[in-house]
């Protein structure tokens, strides 16, 4: 069964530098309540990188016991040591999660070839779902469409968050779309434009604030209906962008902390607090809401 509609790339909560769970679990069945169609925890937007191991292992436990069993969850568990990685899968495998969401390896740039053996050896190492994250400006190395091809027939590879950067890419991806392989934008700006274009749906950071009116574009392309979903779209695409005006997810926290949704908008260095001039723009932003 192909994944679609809206994920949401979870924050992670923190408070006097320990996860809060109480606003966790407040998140968990908020987004759920709104209808999303699946939970990313401990991707780049929950600040996985300053997650400690133990703290990821408690995450993950009540991640599950939040949602208890009620939509889809793959956990954000990528890098750039494939052996970690595996070592690692054997933490999230403890608990019954859908699958992994796993970022190309970063830093040390491997070829094409390195990057198919890398996702491979993850694969034959877990029974568990696989999407593969592609956003180069980040990792420093982009996943070719050639590649992708070829990891696609792989049999619980099953799509991939694409944040390549390179709308052509993109394009040519979305047009000769893999068979039983999901696209799903991580472009958040480019949700709208991926549906339109045959896109099953996006993994999108943005999502953490007017989640309805992003699952009513969904909705309304997949009903043929593309001129109700443009209308929703302008009104969310001109909010965008300030969502991430500073490194993600500070701008999102501080929203969401605003909106009582978790009760603080702490992140963990090297990520700092927004500054006041776009506190002052999302007050704006959430005024208007």
């Amino acid at each position: 069964m192909k994944i679609e509609g809206v994920l949401v790339p979870l924050v992670t909560p923190f408070k006097n530098d320990q996860i809060d769970f109480t606003s966790y679990k407040k998140m968990i069945d908020y987004y759920i309540s709104q209808g999303v169609s699946g939970l990313i925890p401990l991707g780049t937007t929950g600040e996985s990188p300053t997650v400690s191991e133990y703290e990821m292992e408690e995450l993950i436990e009540k991640t599950m016991e939040y949602n208890n069993n009620r939509v889809p969850v793959y956990v954000g568990l990528g890098g750039n040591n494939t052996n970690k990685v595996i070592h690692k899968l054997k933490l999230v495998e403890k608990n019954k999660v859908n699958g992994i969401l796993s970022v190309c390896p970063y830093y040390n740039r491997p070829g094409q070839r390195g990057i198919f053996e890398h996702f491979l050896k993850i694969s034959e190492a877990t029974s568990l779902n696989i999407i593969i994250y592609n956003i180069p400006y980040r990792t420093g190395r982009n996943i070719e469409n050639e590649t992708i091809f070829k990891l696609a027939e792989i049999k619980n590879i099953v799509g991939i968050k694409d944040s390549c950067g390179d709308i052509k890419q993109t394009t040519d991806l979305l047009l000769n779309p893999p068979e039983n392989f999901s696209i799903l934008t991580g472009e958040d700006a480019l949700f709208y434009t991926t549906l339109t274009l045959g896109g099953d749906g996006g993994i999108l950071a943005s999502a953490h604030l007017k989640t309805k009116e992003f699952i009513e574009v969904f909705n309304a392309v997949k009903n043929n209906n593309h001129l109700l979903a443009l209308e929703t779209w302008k009104s969310l695409y001109s909010f965008i962008p300030l969502l991430f005006e500073e490194p993600n997810p500070a701008p999102i926290k501080y929203c969401l902390n605003k909106l009582a949704i978790i009760d603080s908008p702490e992140v963990r260095l090297p990520l700092t607090e927004i500054t006041s001039q776009l506190k002052e723009k999302l007050n704006k932003a959430l005024s208007d809401c």
